[in-house]
């Protein structure tokens, strides 16, 4: 029941169609309104005789397709309820393919609903409840899902338990009396952001002596990198008149409420990251992710200002990433990731401070996929679990190794790992195994009857090993599209929907162009596979999509792999030694340990090399 009954007149000012209209009328009398539903084909002026025949009518909903001269009638109709007298009595809804709110404004209408409604939005707006468009209203009613709600993290195997026990202690051992370039950042950046701009000076001092001479010059000369500059002032102006530009949310999920659905945002410029985050927002993304420049991750130092530079990823500074988060809707789930570079325990500072929901720290994927020396990214990312414990920010585990070619077991134990020294240092840890055709099974052949079974397998294997929220990524699909949008819009719907069936928590989601474009990523594309994404979850439903028993079978080998990688890294006793060693992804995986940031280690308290 409602607290206040209303009275709503339903009327298809159509010559057949009342379909949208019979549906919101069984929702408003489930709550217990009062509703009465005209016939089709009615004019303007018999719509009106019938408000003035009515009692006490509260709301009018209209329901029309525009097409050629409808806007001029749907006008008319209005007109005629001014002058009839009942423009104050009553509000006045339309609806129907093309209606926007602004257009519904500009006809005079006191409300405005196109496509994608559903029936609950109606009825928490004569209601007068807060709702999102797009039937997200667990959202907007109890605020952004926390990814990690309701896991124990409890191990379901023991004996895998014991071995990361043992491994996590080691990490945290070796790591005790070291410290780096990066570490002494992020706690300078730290306090700058706490003590405010009088602690500038102090602050630019110290910090630069930890910086790269290039970020050393942009600080005192204004001299940026190469295809980089700063936003100008009309640019930023031009922002403003989007100030309240609010996300439309055509939600992808039918009535079901997971998993989320994440994209990743890194255009080089944040005003067009910004437009095309609008249009994600628009089509049911439920999350973002921050893509970074792979050369910033091998640049001692963060600049700052509002930059844009002429390549892949948009550059993590203080001034970018508080002009996007701006502009996000208010249940976007946002992620700045930090997991590859020089700058994983500082991104994780600039990420908390700003409010970010989400982070990314993985030192096993750094080293064997992203350059990172291992000792170095192994301290970085201890200090960077430290950070988001700090503040509470939850993170993905990535495994995106196997991009590489590293087997899945080697790249779930790196993951593992991590996760469990995350909890160990009071984190919230998520699961992110690669979802996708990757080198592994391109050369050992688990795909070549479906792309089912085997990445069922690895859910199946991370849930029989530990109770932990799962987000496959990053991004579902990757390497399995061809340069044909629509199969690639396909492939993503497909992966989407096989996760879903799977029960984990989110996914991460490409473009349709943009697992394979070497240039701009069009907002087009976006819009592609979000809506792919949305109408294969609204056909499969609760049905879902069943693996066949050789998922099982897999999933046993992959726990028995995982079970003897950590076996024989802990037996090594040294993580460090081995990522260097291979025991996680070596030469004949295509997996080598990474260079960038080596010797640079310090010791803690004295500041001298290791």
């Amino acid at each position: 029941m409602v607290a206040e009954k209303k009275k709503i007149l339903l009327v298809p000012l159509d010559p057949v169609h009342d379909m949208g209209l019979k549906l919101i009328r069984k929702a408003l009398d489930d709550k217990g309104h009062s509703t009465v539903l005209l016939p089709p084909g009615m004019e303007p002026y018999e719509v009106v005789e019938r408000i003035l025949d009515e009692v006490e009518i509260d709301f009018v909903l209209v329901s029309r397709t525009l097409g050629y001269r409808v806007g001029e009638l749907l006008a008319r109709f209005v007109d005629l309820v001014e002058v009839s007298g009942l423009r104050d009595r009553v509000t006045l809804v339309v609806g129907g393919m093309a209606v926007r709110p602004e257009l519904a404004a500009e006809m005079g209408f006191d409300a405005g609903f196109g496509p994608g409604t559903t029936p609950g939005e109606v009825v928490a707006f004569i209601e007068d409840r807060p709702f999102a468009y797009g039937g997200r209203a667990e959202a907007s009613e109890g605020g952004k899902r926390d990814l990690t709600h309701g896991f124990s993290y409890v191990y379901r195997k023991k004996e895998i338990q014991k071995r990361l026990a043992a491994i996590a202690g080691d990490i945290m051992g070796w790591a005790a009396n070291k410290t780096s370039p990066g570490v002494e950042r992020a706690r300078l950046r730290f306090q700058a952001l706490n003590k405010g701009e009088k602690y500038r000076e102090e602050f630019l001092e110290e910090y630069l002596d930890y910086c790269d001479e290039l970020v050393v010059l942009s600080y005192k000369r204004k001299q940026l990198p190469d295809q980089t500059r700063f936003l100008a002032q009309d640019e930023l102006h031009f922002l403003k008149q989007y100030q309240n530009w609010e996300g439309r949310s055509k939600a992808a999920r039918s009535g079901i409420r997971k998993p989320d659905v994440f994209i990743q945002y890194g255009t080089g410029c944040p005003l067009m990251d910004i437009m095309h985050i609008k249009v994600c927002e628009a089509w049911g993304a439920d999350g973002l992710v921050h893509f970074d420049p792979s050369g910033g991750a091998r640049t001692e130092g963060l600049l700052e200002g509002y930059l844009a530079h002429g390549e892949d990823g948009t550059l993590l500074t203080w001034e970018n990433l508080r002009l996007i988060k701006n502009f996000l809707a208010p249940n976007t789930l946002w992620q700045v990731r930090a997991h590859r570079g020089l700058n994983t325990p500082e991104t994780v500072v600039l990420a908390g401070e700003l409010g970010a929901d989400l982070t990314k720290i993985n030192m096993a994927y750094a080293s064997l996929g992203a350059g990172m020396d291992p000792a170095r990214i192994t301290i970085d990312g201890v200090e960077a679990i430290r950070w988001a414990a700090h503040y509470d920010l939850p993170f993905d585990v990535v495994t995106n190794e196997e991009l590489s070619g590293v087997p899945a077991h080697k790249a779930f134990a790196g993951m593992l790992i991590i996760a469990h020294l995350a909890l160990q240092l009071g984190g919230r840890p998520i699961l992110q195994p690669l979802f996708c055709r990757s080198p592994e099974v391109m050369i050992y052949g688990q795909m070549r009857d479906n792309y089912i079974d085997y990445n069922a397998a690895k859910i199946l294997a991370l849930q029989q090993i530990i109770d932990a929220p799962l987000w496959p990524g990053a991004p579902i699909g990757f390497l399995t599209h061809t340069e044909d949008r629509v199969q690639s819009s396909l492939t993503t719907a497909l992966h989407a929907s096989l996760a879903r069936s799977l029960g984990v928590e989110a996914i991460s989601i490409a473009s349709s162009d943009e697992a394979y474009a070497g240039g701009p990523i069009a907002a087009a594309s976006r819009v592609d596979t979000l809506r792919a994404t949305h109408e294969a979850f609204r056909f499969f439903g609760r049905a879902g999509i069943q693996p066949t028993p050789r998922a099982r079978e897999w999933s046993k080998e992959l726990i028995a792999g995982i079970s003897k990688v950590l076996k024989d890294v802990a037996n090594s006793g040294s993580f460090v030694q081995s990522l260097y060693r291979g025991l996680l992804g070596g030469p004949e995986d295509g997996a080598y340990p990474g260079r960038v940031g080596r010797d640079t280690l310090l010791r803690k308290e004295k500041g001298k090399d290791v």
